[in-house]
């Protein structure tokens, strides 16, 4: 019997406007949701202009399952859309 942990695949994206990188990143603390974790935030230079702006990437994290078959095949067939296979064991 195999049996897999699977998670939903949830991108959100926010942007910000800060004057410094402290206050771009306090910005991007405030948008996190409970479930999703910052996974990236590239951070650029407003041209003429004494700002920075960063795109942040939250993942969700949360909202993790098992789900069991027999065989690979069928476990790929369990994985509903939207969620994605985080790991898989014998047992």
């Amino acid at each position: 019997m195999l049996f897999a942990l699977i998670r939903p695949r949830e991108i959100r994206t926010v942007e910000v406007i800060g004057t410094t990188l402290e206050d771009v990143q306090t910005q991007l603390a405030a948008h996190r949701q409970p479930g999703f974790d910052l996974a990236d935030a590239p951070v650029r230079m407003l041209k003429g202009e004494a700002k920075m702006e960063a795109v942040g990437m939250f993942l969700r994290v949360d909202g993790i399952r098992e789900i069991d078959a027999n065989e690979m095949p069928a476990l790929k067939e369990k994985v509903p859309d939207g969620w994605r296979m985080l790991s898989v064991r014998r047992a």
